[in-house]
């Protein structure tokens, strides 16, 4: 190995690290100047969304929630606007999708299997190879054929 006073490789890290932050601003200037991509419903259904009277439905059983409720009250899943952000409510959230992980069918893609393995790791290493198993085995066991209603328990 070089030694760390080494002034070639001094040189190369400074160099490395000032093409990794030229590559970030350039990514973060191609991310704004990207043009924003019209919504694929016309005006009158986005004015049907902004009306007050519009009811919020359960993003899992399409089950209409009063303003206010943080879950459901027919598939018990989180809804609460800012369910994510709040310190405790967010344990719920994070719950329901590890419980997706090893019960219900979803798309069988390598980023959302990585997501999973990761979010694993983070979030609760303690538990991680009980919880890597049951992934891994329901993920062998889902192989193939779309994503249905009745596959995921929706009425």
């Amino acid at each position: 190995m070089f030694a760390a006073s080494d002034p070639d490789m001094i040189v190369a890290q400074i160099a490395i690290g000032g093409l990794v932050l030229v590559g970030l601003w350039r990514l973060v200037g191609w991310v704004r100047d990207a043009p924003t991509t019209p919504d694929p419903w016309d005006a009158e259904f986005e004015q049907k969304l902004q009306e007050p009277e519009t009811q919020e439905v359960c993003h899992h059983c399409s089950t209409p929630q009063p303003p206010g409720a943080w879950f459901c009250s027919h598939c018990g899943r989180a809804v609460g606007p800012y369910n994510n952000l709040m310190p405790y409510v967010q344990v719920f959230s994070e719950g329901e999708v590890f419980r997706n992980g090893v019960t219900c069918r979803f798309r069988n893609r390598r980023l959302i299997a990585t997501g999973f393995f990761l979010m694993t790791l983070a979030i609760n290493p303690l538990f991680a190879p009980i919880y890597l198993f049951l992934l891994l085995s329901h993920l062998k066991r889902s192989r193939g054929g779309p994503v249905s209603a009745e596959d995921q328990g929706v009425p």
